[in-house]
């Protein structure tokens, strides 16, 4: 069979920021155990400096390698904290330190933020500055994996995402439904019209609209609250979509969530979103 002729599927992930006390073995099981096909790394072992944490844990590049090899489960994304607006140096050189190990292990993206708060002129210039910087450096380097930028400040709106993709319109995305939802008001159905050629990966959680301590919402339980994931669902089924698609489960900086493990029994209980393979029948507790 032709690659054209297989039926293609998401790759169905989680992110470790809902998990971010366990060692990477341990986020690797979680997934398996759920039937996902990856994670992508934002924390482990109680800290979100990754680069500090594989060399504790793994000592040299290749040693993370041969740790990944060795599992199932992939690694789809490690997710930085640079943002293209206010990028220091300082900040683009704790970036570059990621890439080392991305390289090593294969993995292909590099989560940053798109940062701002105006998206005015002057801040999407910044932006623009940073991928240039970015793009250059890759080039030089020979670097395999690439930069995704996360629509998570500025780019929860329509009408900055539509600036910034006129001028960079191939800039790969992480697409925080979510955001552009919930902070951006806008329907998922109308912004997927405007990201699907750049979106290589999205993030879901869901919500009601009661605040918390922290927010003028309050993150729920998968299919507990009011995120249109139906919708969705529907529209990338119709562009058959075959990126990652990865809870986001806040529970590092929301420490009053529950653990990750249960969102992710109530996003399969609930049918919230597709199964990693249409024949899985896992059973509610996920034994193997």
């Amino acid at each position: 069979m032709t690659d054209d002729l297989k039926p293609q599927r998401m790759t169905l992930a989680f992110s470790t920021l809902g998990c971010a006390e366990l060692e990477l073995d341990e986020a690797l099981a979680l997934a398996a155990r759920h039937g996902l096909d990856a994670i992508e790394i934002r924390a482990l072992g109680g800290t979100i400096d990754l680069s500090a944490y594989f060399t504790e844990r793994f000592g040299t590049p290749a040693g993370l390698a041969q740790a990944l090899d060795r599992s199932p489960v992939a690694v789809c994304a490690l997710n930085t904290s640079l943002r293209l607006v206010g990028a220091t140096p300082e900040a683009k050189e704790t970036f570059l330190r990621y890439l080392p190990w991305a390289e090593a292990a294969g993995i292909k993206s590099l989560r940053v933020f798109d940062g701002g708060t105006t998206g005015d002129a002057g801040e999407l210039a910044e932006a623009f500055s940073t991928l240039g910087w970015w793009r250059e450096t890759a080039r030089r380097e020979g670097f395999a994996a690439d930069m995704v930028v996360e629509t998570h400040d500025v780019l929860v709106r329509s009408e900055t995402i539509g600036r910034f993709l006129e001028a960079a319109p191939d800039c790969a995305l992480i697409w925080d439904t979510h955001h552009t939802w919930r902070k951006g008001g806008q329907d998922p159905v109308e912004t997927w019209k405007q990201v699907r050629h750049n979106t290589r990966h999205l993030h879901v959680k869901d919500s009601v609209s009661q605040p918390s301590e922290k927010l003028p919402y309050s993150y729920a339980l998968p299919g507990t609250g009011e995120f249109p994931m139906a919708a969705l669902l529907s529209v990338l089924a119709a562009d058959r979509y075959a990126g990652v698609m990865s809870l986001e489960w806040e529970r590092l900086w929301h420490m009053q969530l529950p653990p990750l493990d249960l969102a992710l029994q109530e996003a399969r209980k609930r049918d919230w979103w597709p199964r990693s393979n249409p024949d899985d029948q896992l059973s509610s507790d996920f034994a193997h």
